[in-house]
């Protein structure tokens, strides 16, 4: 084996590594929602169809509540969409570190573009700016091939037992520790500061409207405070 493959294959361990400790938290969360899509009315093929097309936890607990609740199909997609507008601007961000990818590279890191495979290959990237391209996409699908196969292996134990899971096991304790654990360390600058706080005033003083609603404003003028904090540094500057 080649200098070159055995530093590869370091890499691609280092991402599975980092990945690994997501897995305490991705195993309640994929099983919370099998159990959530059950019980709203999903088919097994269904619930499995959606986890494998979307890919994205929260998103998807998101439309189904809504859909559990009586909102409008319309509605319930909006809402999907407006928790994954995140994703945009976790594109931006990968950009400058995975823009020059290949064609069918770029199409597999879209698709595996969760709150946790971004979190923690940024990070790294960001640690390491003179990592070469190829070491930062084996690190990405590192981190990855750590997470997705619990997301997908969880959802269907989750959509097998359903409402066999106990009420008192309180698996709904993985969705906001998840993304404290994505979030903290991030927030290390003002920018991202004023994003948070911004998103969760929001989303408290209209937590009154129906239909989720209050996700996709606070989302958008989240976004809107971190992009003009970030212009008001630069003229700064």
């Amino acid at each position: 084996m080649g200098p070159d493959m055995s530093r590869t294959r370091s890499v691609y361990w280092q991402g599975v590594r980092a990945g690994s400790p997501f897995l305490l938290v991705i195993a309640p969360f994929g099983m919370l929602f099998g159990v959530v899509a059950t019980e709203a009315g999903f088919s097994l093929i269904q619930t499995m169809a959606m986890t494998a097309l979307v890919i994205a936890g929260a998103a998807q607990f998101a439309s189904v509540q809504l859909l559990v609740d009586g909102a409008p199909v319309f509605v319930a997609i909006l809402t999907g969409l407006a928790v994954n507008l995140r994703m945009v601007m976790y594109s931006a961000s990968l950009t400058p570190h995975l823009g020059k990818a290949l064609p069918w590279q770029k199409v597999l890191i879209s698709y595996f573009m969760v709150d946790q495979s971004y979190g923690v290959s940024i990070e790294k990237y960001e640690r390491s700016p003179d990592m070469p391209l190829n070491e930062k996409i084996t690190y990405f699908f590192g981190v990855i091939s750590a997470i997705a196969p619990f997301w997908y292996g969880f959802s269907l134990i989750g959509g097998l037992l359903g409402s066999a899971i106990p009420p008192e096991y309180a698996l709904d304790f993985a969705i906001p520790i998840t993304f404290i654990a994505i979030i903290a360390p991030s927030l290390r600058s003002l920018p991202h500061l004023a994003t948070a706080v911004v998103s969760v005033v929001v989303a408290l003083a209209l937590s009154w409207m129906p239909y989720n609603l209050w996700l996709m404003i606070a989302a958008v003028l989240a976004m809107i405070t971190g992009a003009q904090v970030e212009k008001w540094l630069e003229a700064r500057k």
